[in-house]
């Protein structure tokens, strides 16, 4: 019976995004000119795991790119590359070329060979040039001088017999061949640390009509040899260590313990820097003496005589192996003496670092995945709990109170224990606001490039969690702020040096919790807005007249409207007006608001606000005629009775009123909806002044009701969209109310009346 790997391939996929993401960021960390193992490591394996995964489902052009990737990766852990600006883009574009091969490949699409092949290509020229000056160094090695009174050389083998041994048992669980993980690829990482003997141990192979090509049935007892410590060992299998049973043992002293005495020891291999690693025919020997003198570096003794020179033969030969055991059914050779050379002098850096896989392996270990469609449901059923909740509310109000009181002690339990369990399930879809965040250090790396500016990305509050629905949903719009923040906030260097300002521009995201929302804040310390250019391109497209006199407040409202642009020039980032339209009103159709602060030559603040959730939100609940609806309590200002002497019209298109010193327009909901009300005198009814897209307007009803958690019903998904309708919910005694979309009501308003948004409130303000 065929295996149904279907989930097992998305999970690849979702997991392979997942690594791509921490391939980039880790990349945009490196410092140049430095050597951060801890990070390349990181790099390295996220490469390797992608690779394993694709030669699982036998995706072959992704593994050979990744494999081209890896040993670039490789060389640079082994410090066969200098860290340089240029290195970090190619990777960059190799991480981006992986990106877009999954994509692909998910989608079951044919993807476009010619960036794979240029980039696989640019990838192996820097491979090739990298052994080419290896090469060189060794062609070099020939025509060193040796001494001209050689002495004969010892049979002795060239390598000591002093280095630490160690005994690593390795019993793979039966599944590990499956995750894409390969035993030998440990042996050879393990090669690299010295001399390796390996024992197989075949006793649990099934008979051949049991065998099952997938399963892992051989365990291995290994003897290493290197000067290594544990935590190396440890750091070759922690990708391994949850697939299989691991035991490392030390068969003799530490590595680190000294060796004292009159007459000199055996000469070890010594600790060489990355520059000084070179051939194989190159061995350097540390005289250990009773005078604790400095070590001293001779070719292979440290004797007074000379030595014979070696043959060509000799020169090339591998190293052989310390101590053979008869019982060996399979032997990696140990690599030549330069390499060691190589891994030795990397050793103290890799030795410095913690590392905080381990950490982060047992992070991984407390989560779980789940299907968005499971939690979902399991949403759908806290919100009818909470609708049956709000049901018994209102039957114990007509309840005899003297003779029920456990009826009402069990219901404020209920009551409790289903908000409870609301906020709990709720918390099950939110993710930290850093899967947004992430991808703003390569965007602002590639966007300073290309526009040629220095600026600095700050992250804060990365670990506040919002709705996974808002997060998709907000990707866009914070991509949107920050592309323009770079563009028209941030100055040129030598601006910004003419102004008096640090050459480095700073771009800040910071995300906080607030009450019953989330605020994102998308600061940077640029120019700012220029407010008479805004009101002279206002003037210019009839949005204004030379008479008006808009505030701050009004005249930023016109940056959000369709192609409205202060740039002077068209790029092909932005300048065309199109955009900060779109990003208000994705950021409405998710229940929240969006507002600007801007300095001249100080910088520009976008704050916006958002509820946490899509599913429940706090309403209060209005009565029109016999008709009941949902207002957002966010979007609710302040509730008043109407005074009429403050009550005017304007051209006789609409009634405003004046709140204090501003005028607020009147949107009497019966004549929307086209029902009876209890009155339509307006001080004997209510205004409820609410706020949506940065204006305001009053909305007349008959009373105001009492405020509950509601739970939305999406009227689009169940029947169609409704402008100024966001939505529906069931009430406690069964009956359905509309909740209303407070910025759809305003556009709807303007939309009736003929009146602009802006100009009736310049009017209004005209008029007193």
């Amino acid at each position: 019976m065929p295996v149904d790997l279907t989930e097992v391939r998305a999970l690849f996929f979702e997991e392979s995004f997942e690594n791509l993401d921490l391939m980039e960021s880790n990349l945009l960390d490196l410092e140049i000119g430095s050597l951060n193992k801890e990070l390349i490591n990181s790099i390295f394996r996220a490469a390797h795991s992608i690779k394993g995964g694709g030669g699982i489902f036998k995706l072959e052009q992704l593994v050979t790119f990744a494999h081209v990737a890896e040993t670039l990766l490789d060389e640079m852990r082994n410090g066969e590359h200098l860290i340089t600006q240029t290195l970090i883009d190619l990777l960059l574009r190799a991480v981006d070329i992986m990106r877009m091969m999954l994509s692909t490949l998910q989608e079951n699409a044919t993807c476009d060979m010619q960036p794979v092949q240029a980039c696989q290509h640019e990838l192996l020229n820097t491979v090739k040039k990298s052994m080419a000056d290896k090469q060189v160094r060794e062609e070099a090695l020939k025509y060193v001088e040796l001494p001209l009174e050689p002495t004969p050389v010892s049979s002795a083998p060239l390598v000591p017999d002093n280095l630490p041994q160690w005994q690593i048992i390795f019993k793979p669980h039966p599944s590990m061949l499956t995750k894409g993980n390969d035993p030998i690829n440990l042996f050879h990482e393990l090669s690299n640390l010295g001399s390796l003997d390996i024992k197989v141990n075949t006793s649990q192979l099934p008979n051949l009509n049991d065998l099952d090509p997938q399963s892992c049935y051989l365990s291995w007892e290994l003897t290493l040899q290197a000067q290594v410590e544990r935590a190396i060992i440890e750091e070759i299998f922690e990708w391994v260590e949850d697939e299989c049973e691991l035991q490392i043992t030390s068969l003799s002293p530490s590595p680190s313990s000294s060796v004292t005495g009159s007459e000199p020891t055996f000469p070890v291999l010594a600790t060489v820097e990355p520059e000084e690693s070179i051939a194989t025919n190159e061995l350097v020997v540390q005289e250990t003496s009773q005078s604790n003198s400095e070590p001293t570096r001779e070719p292979l003794f440290a004797t007074p005589a000379t030595i014979t020179p070696l043959s060509n033969d000799m020169m090339t030969s591998a190293v052989p192996p310390l101590q053979p055991q008869t019982a060996v059914t399979d032997k990696i050779p140990m690599p030549s003496p330069s390499s060691v050379g190589n891994k030795a002098a990397l050793e103290s850096i890799r030795d410095n670092n913690a590392n905080p896989n381990l950490t982060h392996h047992t992070a991984e270990a407390n989560s779980i995945r789940v299907n968005i469609d499971k939690i979902d449901k399991l949403i759908n059923l806290v919100g009818e709990l909470v609708i049956t909740q709000s049901m018994l509310d209102q039957v114990k109000d007509h309840l005899d109170h003297t003779h029920m009181t456990q009826l009402h002690n069990g219901l404020s339990q209920l009551e409790r224990n289903t908000r409870e369990l609301q906020e709990s399930v709720m918390r099950i879809r939110m993710l930290p606001i850093n899967y947004s965040f992430n991808r703003f250090p390569r965007l602002v790396h590639d966007l300073s490039t290309q526009l040629g500016k220095k600026v600095e990305l700050k992250l804060s509050g990365e670990h506040t969690e919002l709705d996974k629905t808002v997060l998709e949903k907000m990707s866009d719009p914070l991509v949107h702020l920050v592309r323009n923040a770079l563009d028209h906030g941030i100055e040129l260097p030598i601006q910004r040096r003419a102004v008096g300002k640090i050459e480095t521009g700073r771009v800040h995201l910071h995300a906080f919790h607030q009450g019953g929302n989330i605020i994102i804040q998308i600061s940077d310390d640029g120019a700012g807005f220029d407010l008479e250019k805004i009101q002279l391109k206002a003037i210019e497209k009839g949005l204004l007249t030379a008479e008006d006199y808009p505030t701050e407040e009004q005249l930023y409202e016109f940056i959000f409207l369709p192609g409205f642009s202060t740039a002077k020039q068209v790029s092909n980032l932005s300048g065309r007006g199109v955009g900060m339209d779109v990003v208000r009103r994705n950021i409405r159709a998710l229940g929240g608001t969006i507002e600007v602060v801007s300095r001249p030559g100080k910088g520009s603040t976008f704050t916006i606000r958002l509820p946490l959730t899509l599913a429940i939100l706090d309403g209060q609940l209005v009565r029109v005629g016999k008709e009941i609806y949902i207002l957002s309590l966010l979007s609710i200002i302040e509730s008043l009775r109407i005074k009429p002497n403050l009550v005017n019209s304007l051209a006789g298109k609409a009634e405003i009123y004046r709140l204090r010193e501003e005028y607020i327009p009147i949107l009497r909901l019966y004549g929307l909806f086209d029902i009876t009300p209890s009155t339509t005198q307006l001080d004997q009814g209510l205004l409820v002044i609410v706020e949506g897209d940065g204006q305001k307007i009053g909305l007349f009803v008959d009373e105001l009701l009492s405020q509950q958690q509601i739970v939305i019903k999406s009227l689009e998904s169940n029947y169609q969209q409704v402008q100024g309708i966001s939505g529906a919910t069931i009430l406690g005694d069964g009956s359905v109310a509309l909740i209303l979309d407070v910025a759809g009501l305003i556009q709807l308003f303007y939309s009736q009346t003929q009146l602009s948004p802006l100009r009736s409130r310049l009017g209004f303000r005209s008029a007193s």
